[in-house]
């Protein structure tokens, strides 16, 4: 097989959220509160435990049954995946009603994102290469900007997202849309992701698969390294 073109998932592939910690104190700093040391830790763990971080490690989480249809949809248009990921942050007592809206609006700033250390080198060989990136990625809003902050754009030459075409990977659907606007063949394609089930879907089209950890940005350094030899 000659990989002829890559697809990218994003978040956890290309690039990591921040911390819980930090997402949470940005949002405070908004609104300029503060809360007691041993509240916040208490409220940093509780966020996480209830998935509410979009981006986030969410296999673990028990979602709330009067929330499961709705977050079961989240990825298919913005309106749901706001409603979604605020209705499980809702689920944490926080000091003000507005920080719930203000978290979600946090994670969608380039200041929220870090590419992980080998993104931007793996990136600019494959457009050194000659060879064409799609990012397809079960998101609800648009990651262009945070590509754009940190100089990744200009490598990236479709972005394929769910909330866009109202499927969600592993559904064959959004593969096809990626490789469509790379004009390749599935067999000609490497999909790159972090998660085996979603981003595995493309194998069924008959693409390459190549997944990663969805670690720390600075506990996988070259964990995209490897796609490298793949091309």
């Amino acid at each position: 097989m000659t990989i002829k073109a890559v697809l990218f998932d994003f978040s956890g592939t290309l690039f990591r959220i921040e911390p819980t910690a930090s997402w949470l104190r940005s949002a405070l700093d908004a609104l300029e509160l503060e809360l007691p040391a041993a509240e916040f830790e208490q409220a940093v763990a509780a966020l996480a435990e209830a998935g509410a971080q979009p981006g986030g490690v969410t296999h673990h989480v028990r979602v709330p049954e009067h929330l499961a249809e709705l977050v079961a949809a989240r990825d298919v248009d913005a309106t749901r995946h706001r409603a979604a990921f605020t209705g499980l942050a809702r689920e944490v007592p926080l000091p003000d009603d507005r920080l719930y809206d203000l978290l979600y609006d946090r994670h969608m700033t380039p200041a929220a994102w870090a590419p992980y250390p080998d993104a931007l080198p793996v990136l600019a060989e494959l457009r050194e290469r000659g060879v064409p990136v799609a990012v397809v990625s079960n998101i609800g809003w648009d990651p262009r900007p945070v590509f754009a902050a940190h100089g990744l754009d200009q490598y990236v030459d479709a972005y394929v997202l769910s909330y866009r075409h109202g499927v969600t990977k592993p559904d064959p659907r959004l593969f096809t849309a990626a490789l469509e606007a790379l004009g390749v063949a599935a067999g000609d394609a490497l999909m790159v992701g972090d998660d085996r089930k979603a981003d595995g879907g493309a194998a069924a089209l008959g693409c390459a698969t190549y997944f990663v950890d969805h670690l720390p940005a600075d506990e996988r350094p070259d964990g995209l390294l490897p796609i490298l030899d793949l091309v």
